[in-house]
């Protein structure tokens, strides 16, 4: 089916089987139309209020102090000057703080991160250590400036590398290690191997709106208003940490700043604004500043993955063996999950992972958009570039040799697997065909110009979720789902999947989310949200046109997803995309430009191709960003960073960003009832490495650590 086709589904497909027809007649299209979301304007005008704007009566602010040292213990906190301060109300630290619950986790188990002033232990730079609480902002952060923290500090371990000492197997998510035929004989038999490492540097989140949480007490409930990807989950981790019956606390996120990952936690500021409005009894306010985000807001490990690969003359792969590190917290456990692609991208008859961690002195990592996938995948596509050169082989002739008919190693059929079309089409568009193969071949003045590729995937699929749907008396829909909206468009999305399901047109939707009170739904992450919110608001379609006979109005109906994905036979259900790049290279002075960028993507039926093609392009500026600017730095002797703001953390800017072209190939996912899959992260993975493929190309010197930095590139005397 094409990707913008509004065709009805397949016979045997779920949504085939509606029920009786709503008697209005639907226009058609509402899924594969290009709509601009629904509170576009109201963003654009100003209209909406983010988490910090939200106006609220008695509000009172917290200021956030922080550690400046990599690990001891606090001696004192001297709180008189502070406290003395006009307008200040208190200050809550390791001495006052509510008592919270150890077990407290997300998605890995226990998490050290949440225990925010419960004793005098320092794990880290940049752990909280004490909130000032008082009538303005202002006054709080004069009062945060004036306290007087002693410590005594012990020595830290930030020094990360693969050959750690204290490294350990990674936790066995995801199937675990792999270890399919036997990797050392079919390397000892390849015609060529390539043995690497490739380095990827800390990278956060750079979200536009800094973290921001108002809570309150109202009726014996605790109320938030916060900025976060998943306002249920939130709330279930809310409440188990401060020992609260879960129908005690609601959470609302109606509209957030971006995320990328930083926001699917429960953040400092809700737990310090929390512990606030409980000790205060009245509103309390904590944003955080930019430095702050830096240094209390998880981001992306650093990774350091050796990979070798070895092949036959005709470049039929024989062995991939992987081994990747990453960076872990001492306190809290997390999987950066590297490998995904080697178990699933090429075929070869001996395949081989081994996920490590090092456990470090560091703030506790977690997901930044494309986990694992977008570190592994660098490192992967750049090996099967290097393949390509020891066989002097086109790297897409190399790609498309090596296509899998099932999982390399799971042996599961392909729900439906288009890396090909993918792979074809955008060769086709880009003129890879008269690209001259040789490196360093292209000049322009005193530019080298190259060209590369890369080819990946990110794991498709839904999680439990629920939703209800009201039939109101006025012939319209209310749908209730408790989503998030990022800045992806998810409320104009969720309104054409509902359309269709009801079979009406768009305007007759309204569309509630971002409300814990919703009911259990999954968050705006790993590109499952909408399909695992489409996929329960079209049960819940379902269920309301089987009643469709009942003339009761209003009529509500809630349909709950964990039965139907439970009937799903196990598949490998993947997103796919072929990125293309062209780079100029100055070797005089190292500066790397990205000229042109063509995404081809896989990625089901596209609900909105304005919003779906955005959503993947804004992926690909994070991967060129990946590729020649982000790079968390640490200080090698404090262990603190030392770019901790948008000066020194560079992200990509407009002057950055070239022509980037994203467009999709047919494809449908059959086990879906709406036929779709997630976009929000397969733009980002794979964009880094068609970049360094494509500086390879320029100047035959391979980049085998990110960001590829001029002083990477420059050359001493650069041939022209």
């Amino acid at each position: 089916m094409n990707a913008f086709s509004t065709s009805p589904a397949p016979a045997g497909h779920p949504s085939a089987a509606l029920g009786p027809a709503d008697t209005a007649v639907p226009a058609p299209g509402a899924v594969g139309t290009a709509r601009p979301r629904i509170e576009g304007a109201a963003k654009v005008t100003g209209r909406v209020r983010y988490a910090a704007d939200q106006p609220m009566s008695d509000l009172a602010h917290g200021w956030v102090v922080t550690s400046t040292v990599s690990r001891g213990r606090i001696r004192d906190i001297d709180t008189s000057a502070a406290l003395a301060m006009p307008g200040v109300l208190g200050v809550i630290d390791h001495r006052t703080a509510p008592r919270l619950n150890p077990q407290a986790g997300v998605l890995f188990g226990p998490d050290g991160g949440l225990q925010l002033l419960q004793d005098e232990t320092i794990p880290h730079a940049g752990r909280p250590i004490a909130l000032v609480v008082a009538e303005t902002p202002e006054q709080a952060r004069a009062a945060a400036l004036a306290l007087s923290v002693s410590y005594d500090e012990e020595p830290h371990d930030t020094d990360f590398s693969l050959d750690h000492p204290a490294s350990r197997p990674a936790l066995p998510l995801f199937g675990g290690d792999a270890n399919v035929g036997d990797v050392d004989a079919e390397l000892a038999a390849s015609a060529v191997v390539v043995d690497e490492r490739y380095r990827t540097p800390e990278e956060h989140g750079s979200a536009m709106e800094p973290h921001s949480a108002t809570a309150w007490w109202e009726d014996g409930r605790l109320q938030v208003i916060d900025c976060n990807q998943g306002p249920f989950l939130v709330a279930r981790t809310l409440a188990t940490l401060f020992f609260l019956d879960p129908k005690q606390v609601r959470i609302r996120a109606e509209h957030v700043g971006g995320g990328f990952g930083s926001k699917t936690n429960c953040g400092p500021h809700l737990i310090l604004a929390v512990m606030a409005a409980t000790l205060f009894e009245r509103p309390v306010r904590v944003t955080l500043t930019r430095s702050q985000v830096f240094q209390t807001i998880s981001m992306r490990p650093a990774t350091d993955q050796r990979i070798r690969i070895g092949a036959d003359a005709d470049g039929r792969l024989r062995a991939i063996d992987h081994a990747p590190a990453f960076e872990l917290s001492r306190i809290a456990v997390f999987l950066e999950h590297c490998t995904e692609l080697t178990k699933t991208l090429y075929s070869a008859p001996a395949i081989r992972t081994r996920l490590t961690t090092v456990p470090l002195d560091i703030l506790p990592p977690f997901s930044v958009r494309g986990p694992g996938a977008v570190p592994g995948s660098f490192a992967l596509e750049s090996a099967m570039d290097e393949v390509a050169e020891q066989l002097n082989m086109d790297p897409l002739d190399l790609r498309l040799l090596n296509e899998p008919a099932v999982g390399p190693v799971s042996g599961l059929p392909f729900s439906r697997r288009n890396l090909v079309a993918c792979l074809r089409e955008g060769a086709r568009r880009f003129g890879w065909a008269a690209r001259d193969h040789r490196p360093r071949a292209r000049r322009e003045g005193h530019l080298l110009v190259g060209s590369g590729l890369a080819a990946t995937s990110f794991m498709a699929g839904a999680f439990p979720s629920s939703a209800s749907i009201t039939a109101e008396t006025d012939g319209t829909y209310t749908v209730a789902i408790s989503a998030s909206d990022i800045g992806t468009g998810a409320r104009t999305a969720l309104t054409a999947v509902a359309a269709e399901a009801l079979r009406v047109d768009p305007g007759r939707i309204r569309m509630l989310i971002a409300d814990s009170d919703l009911g259990p739904a999954w968050s705006a992450g790993s590109s499952r949200g909408t399909t695992s919110w489409s996929w329960a608001i079209t049960e819940a379609a379902h269920k309301l046109l089987a009643q469709s006979d009942d003339p009761t109005r209003p009529l509500t109906v809630s349909a709950e997803t964990s039965e139907s994905l439970g009937r799903l036979s196990p598949k490998e259900r993947h997103s796919y995309s072929a990125v293309f790049a062209e780079v100029t290279v100055d070797p005089a002075t190292g500066e790397v430009r990205v000229r042109r960028l063509l995404g081809m993507f896989a990625v089901g039926r596209v609900v909105n191709p304005l919003l779906a093609r955005s959503q993947l392009v804004g992926g690909m500026v994070t991967g060129l960003s990946m590729a020649l600017h982000e790079e968390g730095v640490r200080d090698r002797v404090t262990g603190r960073h030392i770019n901790g703001d948008f000066a020194g953390y560079h992200i990509a800017a407009h002057a950055d960003v070239p022509d980037i072209e994203a467009d999709f190939v047919p494809d449908y996912e059959p086990d879906d009832p709406s036929g779709i899959k997630g976009v929000g992260e397969i733009g980002a993975v794979g964009t880094a490495a068609a970049i360094a493929n494509a500086v390879w190309h320029a100047t035959g010197r391979r980049q085998r650590t990110l960001p590829i930095r001029p002083d990477r590139v420059l050359e001493e005397r650069p041939e022209y």
